[in-house]
């Protein structure tokens, strides 16, 4: 499958696509990059601050849904991001110009849309920060969106 667009992927568009592209993937996991840039809507012209590898590491683990979704000839759904645990960062910020690599894997999943990813983002060849995050793709997102799904 072509994934040089991970726009395809993922329902992230315009300055809040984080991630460039996907550079690997198997059947529990998924590797992203994405470079900051100076002027982001979260950061400064200096980078953003490292509590943003949350996020980075969310737009991966959509990237790896969607893609997952595409293989099955599926729409994309949405993902909630509902926890992170143990998020820890060696750094206070993501400087501008970095190239960061964000690896997920999927740990696991319950029957009710709830899964679980470790994740961990390197920036040459270093490993910058790590978490766990708990993500809940309901099966009807527009409804429980208008709070008619539980």
């Amino acid at each position: 499958m072509d994934t040089s667009d991970i726009g395809q992927f993922v329902p992230h568009s315009g300055p809040m696509r984080w991630l460039d592209r996907i550079v690997g993937y198997g059947d529990d996991w998924l590797e992203a990059e994405g470079t900051i840039r100076p002027g982001s809507p979260i950061g400064d012209d200096s980078g953003v601050g490292a509590w943003a590898g949350i996020e980075y590491m969310a737009q991966a683990i959509a990237a790896f849904a969607g893609l997952r979704a595409r293989m099955r000839d599926e729409p994309i759904k949405i993902g909630l991001l509902v926890g992170t645990r143990r998020y820890e960062s060696r750094w206070s910020l993501f400087s501008a110009g970095s190239r960061l690599r964000v690896r997920v894997r999927h740990d696991y999943s319950a029957d009710n849309g709830l899964s679980v990813f470790g994740c961990r983002i390197m920036c040459d060849e270093e490993e910058v920060a790590t978490a766990v995050l708990s993500v809940f793709q309901p099966a009807n997102p527009e409804a429980f969106l208008r709070g008619e799904e539980a």
